[in-house]
């Protein structure tokens, strides 16, 4: 790749200290400048509890509409060490940018028709075509979970993520469109990703299923800065991989 695509933030970040969640958008931190519990927004709606550690550091961007109730949106978290992304607007944005630049090697004969295409009883994340006109469907997956160098989705059961993977398997044997998941990766130390069985055997399994039945599954990182989020590397997917 001749160059590093990224979204950069439009203001800079602020560290803050995580006190609690008390509902699934929103997060009590302290400002310890002012000493003052903030109200952050929070953009990813997982379950994250391996990450939301009360003491932990949140990196928070200011809000740029000053009518919104929480001046404050939560952008990463400090797990042992390394960044992880808890803001699923950034990467969305990102892979947005990536289709349309057609630079993702395994879907480069692909490009960019339209975002948040409804097909059936779903609204898919992406429509790709290529040349010829065959299209495909595309969903994206934002990994946080991690253990071991493993990445795993999802953090919390998700009926959702399953009838998704359940719908592009039916798709996928019909042959009407290809159909493909894209699991972004928004953590620094993931070398493998697959389903967490552990947490949802049912997602798990679909995802076994769609790999046999042919939907493509693709696994890429990212690159977290204070600066912006950019596209990474592929790495493999192994629905089938157990983990010990």
């Amino acid at each position: 790749m001749s160059e590093r695509i990224v979204v950069g933030f439009p203001a800079e970040l602020k560290k803050m200290t995580f006190v609690e969640r008390p509902n699934r958008f929103i997060l009590h931190c302290l400002n310890e400048e002012t000493n003052q519990l903030e109200r952050v927004h929070l953009a990813d709606p997982g379950r994250l509890m391996e990450l939301l550690i009360e003491g932990v550091t949140i990196y928070v961007l200011p809000s740029m509409n000053p009518n919104r109730k929480t001046k404050w949106t939560a952008v990463y978290v400090e797990s042992n060490g390394i960044l992880v992304s808890i803001n699923t607007t950034y990467p969305n944005k990102l892979v947005e940018s990536i289709l349309k630049k057609a630079i993702i090697e395994e879907l480069s004969v692909y490009r960019w028709v339209k975002s948040e295409y409804t097909y059936g009883s779903s609204r898919w994340d992406f429509l790709l075509e290529d040349g010829e006109k065959n299209q495909l469907l595309l969903e994206v997956k934002s990994v946080t979970l991690a253990k071991d160098g493993i990445g795993m989705f999802p953090d919390a059961i998700t009926k959702r993520g399953s009838k998704h993977v359940q719908e592009l398997t039916a798709i996928a044997k019909e042959g009407t469109f290809k159909t493909a998941i894209l699991f972004v990766v928004q953590r620094g130390d993931v070398e493998i990703v697959t389903g967490a069985a552990e947490i949802d055997p049912v997602f798990a399994k679909n995802l076994e299923e769609a790999a046999k039945a042919g939907v493509q599954l693709l696994s890429y990182t990212c690159v977290l800065t204070e600066q912006g989020i950019g596209w990474g590397n592929a790495i493999p997917v192994d629905p089938f991989l157990k983990i010990k």
